[in-house]
């Protein structure tokens, strides 16, 4: 989701609520600690350098559960974000403490905020000879080129 999708869904929103892919919702007295721009720079295994930017939210459970985070609150950070930090319309990455931190991507469900698993991949499958397998099923290397024997070397 990007951030002119969030603004237009909190402008006629009636409350903000946050919920993971399992359902657990996160409890309704969060706080949005931070609203930043998040840039990495990097080079992938096929050598090739890459530019990341995105939107970054980072929800904390408080401890004040008293505490309701209205929908105009959040546009207007986001605003305010947008207009001190120069924030383009950039993917929204949402940082939420689990066990760790999570990173989520961000969706709606009409009703509920979404956060989404994100997914390592391999940015240079064509230089890597990766291909996608599929996730669900087992593959038979055994007729594939290029393939690696026992004692073969290959690994």
């Amino acid at each position: 989701m990007k951030l002119s999708e969030i603004k237009e869904i909190l402008i006629s929103a009636e409350s903000v609520n946050f919920q993971l892919e399992d359902g657990t919702t996160v409890p309704e007295h969060f706080h949005v600690t931070e609203v930043g721009i998040i840039t990495k720079d990097f080079i992938d295994c096929g050598g090739k350098v890459r530019h990341e930017k995105v939107a970054n939210f980072q929800l904390w459970d408080a401890n004040d559960y008293e505490h309701r985070l209205k929908a105009g609150k959040l546009l207007g950070i986001i605003s305010l974000s947008e207009k001190v930090l120069g924030m383009e319309d950039l993917e929204i990455e949402v940082e939420y403490q689990s066990n760790t931190i999570g990173k989520y991507d961000l969706g709606f469900d009409g009703t509920n905020f979404l956060l989404l698993a994100k997914q390592t991949a391999c940015l240079a499958k064509e230089a890597c000879g990766v291909e996608d397998a599929p996730r669900n099923g087992i593959v038979n290397l055994a007729g594939a080129a290029n393939s690696c024997t026992p004692g073969g070397g290959c690994c």
